[in-house]
């Protein structure tokens, strides 16, 4: 697919910054967000752990295929990260990436003071967290040792992700889980590789009607394997990933020679410091009115997955939705003095000038 993406301009590590807006995570609804914001004449600064932006869309999941982003019939992970950052590029927002925010402050003047783990201080009115899940970790199968196998090299050993599909051309994989990733990338990677096998402790799947039934359709053509069992051990005493010792329901043990192990068991969610931020909390997510999409704290906001309000829908495009209200509410914050104008990008003369457009 084509590339859009625009330069990023990073700020440095340790230093201090003042801004009209920090925003927590730089997936889609922290970009879109940007946006938002810079109609609105606020400048953002985004803090993300990714050393990328885009999120989760970017880091697990680039060469997957989204269908339900508006006008969009299908777009990859990536190629929506690319569009945004495209889409945000007038507005020049700062990004600090490979950064944690570790701490938040009130200060003074009223204001906002946060930290990462980098030492790096940013000062704004108005902080948004768009930070997904919070951090996403992938569950690992109970396998002795797998972690001397991880990623071994170009599609060589252990991945919880697939970022770039290329690298499995021609491999021998086995891919493990019984939900919409595992055979979602059986789908995509089956015609790539050399062979791929799906190994499931039982004939029954999570993942979507139609997936499965591609998948059996692929087993009975003779182009994959299903094996009924769990992955017990991996094997390659000489260094590289060699095989995958499977154990099936009857506890008969037999290995399946691989190049890569791919188990795909599903994400753990981790708040982490933004957890210590004082915010109230439901089930580790963020409570909003939906209204203005703000916290229990005034001056901070919440978009996207992180945040729960009745009714909420984990959806890229709600949290698009999201990012359009709060900004309203942030202008008041930034601009206390002005008075907020609403206007529409088709007929604006004033927001395509500032889009670059006019």
């Amino acid at each position: 697919m084509t590339q859009h993406s625009a330069p990023v301009t990073l700020a440095p590590a340790g230093g201090d910054h003042t801004t009209d807006v920090i925003i927590v995570g730089a997936g889609p609804c922290g970009l879109f967000a940007v946006f938002e914001l810079g109609l609105l004449d606020m400048k953002a600064h985004l803090i993300d752990i990714l050393d990328k932006p885009g999120g989760q869309c970017a880091e697990l999941y680039p060469e997957k295929p989204i269908y339900d982003i508006p006008a969009w019939p299908v777009i990859s992970g990536q190629e929506l990260t690319d569009r945004l950052m495209e889409q945000i590029a007038p507005f020049h927002p700062t990004f600090s990436l490979g950064e944690m925010a570790t701490a938040l402050e009130k200060t003074a003047d009223g204001k906002w003071k946060l930290t990462t783990d980098m030492g790096t201080t940013i000062t704004a009115p108005v902080v948004v967290i768009a930070a997904g899940g919070g951090s996403f970790q992938p569950k690992k199968p109970p396998i002795p040792g797998i972690e001397a196998f991880e990623q071994q090299g170009e599609g060589l050993g252990v991945f919880y992700a697939v970022r770039r599909m290329e690298q499995f051309r021609g491999r021998k994989l086995v891919i493990s889980g019984g939900g919409d990733s595992a055979l979602d990338w059986v789908l995509n990677l089956q015609p790539l590789a050399e062979w791929v096998t799906l190994i499931h402790r039982r004939d029954d799947f999570r993942a979507a009607p139609h997936s499965v039934a591609k998948m059996r359709a692929l087993v009975e053509a003779r182009k994959m394997d299903l094996v009924i069992g769990q992955a017990v051990e991996l094997q390659g005493p000489d260094g590289p990933l060699e095989s995958v010792l499977v154990e099936d329901n009857s506890g008969a043990r037999h290995s399946i020679a691989c190049d890569a192990f791919l188990p795909f068991f599903g994400l753990t969610m981790k708040l982490g410091p933004v957890a210590e931020f004082g915010l109230n909390l439901h089930e580790n997510l963020i409570p909003v009115d939906t209204e203005k999409f703000e916290t229990s704290t005034s001056g901070i906001f919440a978009v996207g997955d992180i945040n729960w309000y009745p009714g909420k829908l984990k959806l890229i495009l709600s949290g698009f939705h999201e990012a359009a209200l709060m900004a309203q509410q942030a202008f008041r914050y930034v601009y206390p003095e002005k008075k907020l104008r609403f206007q529409y990008t088709t007929s604006s003369s004033d927001l395509q000038r500032k889009l670059g457009v006019k």
